[in-house]
């Protein structure tokens, strides 16, 4: 019943007052006056298209220091929140890959005739694990504090695990390979990788590869320099190697996976493009904003740290054109905090602020992917916690997956006030494929024969969507060619009122607006978020709840609370760069 009177009390004030206040939340009444902010947007062209899989998740190779631990991706729970992520690279990498060694056992293998369907992770073993994990990470934050790393041999279990999650998830594997094998003149010993490669082909294993995980840390991590110059053969032979095995002939191939440029950092950069560059199909570089042992929650809401991500990347866009290249630039790997996170920060919703603006800002400077660190594993920076539950950044990503087409647009903001750096905007075209109101994101290819039926919304004026039924698997539902998605974020503690342009302003939005469980700077600490006044939280392990917007009418204007963030997804847009 309450939440029936706040949609008329919204309704209302959008008709009478010209604003769209798509949120009745008590926590954020009675607040200072609105700032107004105007926007002028582009909708007759495209100004970067990002791949599909833009983004996309780690699973860190700590996982993997006790195989046993490997057996978390059988979980349900972890399976359905991965899936829902799909379509992304799932990158198996991090600091642990440079001390991993493939030991071959044939009594550690999976089943092979094991479907999707009959994996299973008893519930017993699975609390066991998660027990004796957050005991583990203890063991690897001393590796960490500590410089000194074990060396994990791993078995055929390791990449049957991987790949039965990553195929049944709908993800693209991407498994980091030990680059710090050496042999005596330093070049790469690459006999070890050769017999996983020799492996992962008996077993018809499609998937893509990456060598060192940040090699301007290798001295420091083990002793061992190698410049970029020599990483750059190290990689032509990886290439050369995988041309040994049609399956991974033409098959991907990523790196050098280096830290944000500074000092030798960019020149080991700039000497691997010179002689490695041919050998990948991408260059891979790491950011974060602020170190995990010192950062603070005012850095999370500075938009002088959010806007170093432009620097870095622009740097790192230049030297990949000066040595003449067309090769697509991934993030692969990134997230608000290096060293592990900053516990309390990179796992509450204010974390979302540098995750969001990352997505937006990454693909509007022309990133091709952005790899989260991590979907699961050690650390404080994860999207799933160590009991298995969503945190505020996975429903975040998976809101981006479901509403946010590949299609970047031009937008300006307009403000004579300084406040404005605080309000951080992208557009977007809106994501045309379809998902599943029940927490499938399984895609509807076109070529089935599934029944279809178009059917009108009450606000739309005419404005028609398909839905498609397929049996139990739900209904499924897509935006229309010409609709465009506004992301935004506020990260002041007033609220914001934002003017559209004329040609948007007379279209239907869906709202879908993030904001903490709990009011003030208190709840940017938080662990929990909600969708427009709703909870979010899984229904069980199989079922994700059904992630509404809600429908706002024609008006000039868009509220935004403080401290939140989201999207809207302006419907009849019509934009010709997203027909």
């Amino acid at each position: 019943m309450h939440s029936f009177l706040l949609l008329l009390l919204t309704f209302f004030s959008c008709r009478s007052g010209g604003d769209r206040l798509f949120n009745g939340n008590p926590l954020y009444q009675n607040q200072d006056q609105d700032q107004d902010l105007d926007l002028d947007m582009d909708l007759s062209a495209v100004l970067h298209r990002v791949d599909p899989r833009f983004l996309s998740v780690t699973i860190d190779a700590s996982l993997a220091s006790e195989e046993r631990f490997m057996l978390l991706l059988r979980s349900q729970r972890i399976r359905t929140l991965a899936t829902a992520l799909s379509p992304a690279f799932l990158r198996f990498g991090g600091t642990k890959q440079d001390f991993m060694v493939f030991s071959p056992q044939r009594s550690q293998q999976l089943d092979p005739g094991e479907s999707c369907s009959s994996v299973r992770l008893p519930w017993w073993l699975e609390q066991r694990l998660k027990q004796d994990w957050a005991q583990q990470q203890l063991v690897l934050t001393k590796e960490e504090q500590q410089n000194q790393y074990n060396r994990v041999h791993f078995t055929e279990l390791t990449v049957d695990l991987l790949h039965s999650f990553s195929s049944c998830c709908g993800l693209d594997l991407i498994f980091g390979l030990n680059a710090l094998l050496r042999t005596a003149d330093n070049s790469w010993n690459s006999s070890n990788a050769h017999s996983l490669l020799r492996y992962c082909d008996s077993k018809q294993y499609e998937m893509s590869w990456e060598l060192g995980n940040e090699p301007n840390s290798f001295e420091k991590k083990a002793g061992i320099r190698v410049d970029g110059n020599q990483l750059g053969v190290d990689f032509t032979r990886l290439r050369k190697m995988m041309s040994e095995f049609k399956l991974y002939r033409d098959g991907g191939l990523f790196g050098p996976d280096v830290g944000q440029p500074r000092d030798r950092r960019a020149d080991l950069l700039e000497s691997f493009l010179q002689s490695g560059a041919k050998a990948i199909n991408a260059c891979t570089w790491h950011h974060y904003y602020v170190n995990g042992r010192d950062t603070s929650l005012e850095d999370f809401l500075d938009p002088e740290v959010l806007d170093t991500l432009a620097l870095k990347t622009n740097e790192v866009l230049e030297r990949v054109r000066q040595e003449s290249l067309r090769k697509p630039v991934w993030l692969g790997e990134t997230s608000s905090a290096y060293g592990g996170g900053a516990r309390g920060l990179s796992d509450a919703f204010v974390s979302g602020f540098m995750w969001l603006d990352k997505l937006g800002l990454g693909a509007r400077l022309g990133l091709d992917v952005v790899m989260r660190q991590v979907l699961v594993g050690a650390g404080s920076y994860h999207m799933i916690d160590d009991d298995l539950d969503p945190l505020p950044d996975y429903w975040l990503s998976l809101l981006y997956k479901r509403l946010v087409g590949p299609e970047v647009l031009k937008l300006q903001l307009v403000s004579d006030s300084g406040r404005s750096k605080r309000v951080r905007l992208y557009l977007h075209c809106a994501n045309r494929k379809r998902y599943s109101q029940k927490g499938e994101t399984n895609l509807v290819n076109e070529k089935q024969t599934n029944q279809e039926v178009e059917t009108e919304n009450m606000f739309g004026g005419g404005l028609k969507f398909k839905v498609v039924q397929r049996g139990e698997a739900g209904v499924k539902i897509c935006y229309p060619g010409g609709a465009v998605v506004l992301i935004w974020m506020n990260l002041s503690r007033k609220p914001v009122r934002i003017s559209l342009p004329a040609l948007v302003s007379s279209s239907t939005v869906d709202a879908f607006v993030l904001q903490s469980n709990q009011p003030g700077e208190e709840g940017l600490q938080s662990r929990s978020v909600q969708l427009n006044g709703e909870l979010l939280k899984m229904v069980d392990d199989k079922t994700l709840p059904k992630l509404n917007g809600t429908q706002l009418p024609p008006a000039e204007h868009l509220k935004l609370p403080p401290y939140s963030l989201g999207f809207f997804v302006i419907m009849d847009a019509q934009a010709p760069a997203c027909s």
